[in-house]
């Protein structure tokens, strides 16, 4: 493939929306399972 039909496959920048929602699927599993491990952690302190 050359550079030529490499170039239309580019659309340019996201929108802000588009950046938001990707960074928001790319790290919130990460964000909500880190809450969850703290939530939990937290709960099992407070057992004993």
């Amino acid at each position: 493939m050359t550079l030529a039909g490499i170039v239309p496959l580019h659309f340019g920048a996201l929108h802000p929306f588009e950046q938001a929602l990707t960074l928001t699927l790319a790290f919130g599993p990460f964000v909500v399972l880190g809450a969850v491990i703290w939530w939990r952690k937290r709960q099992d302190r407070a057992e004993r």
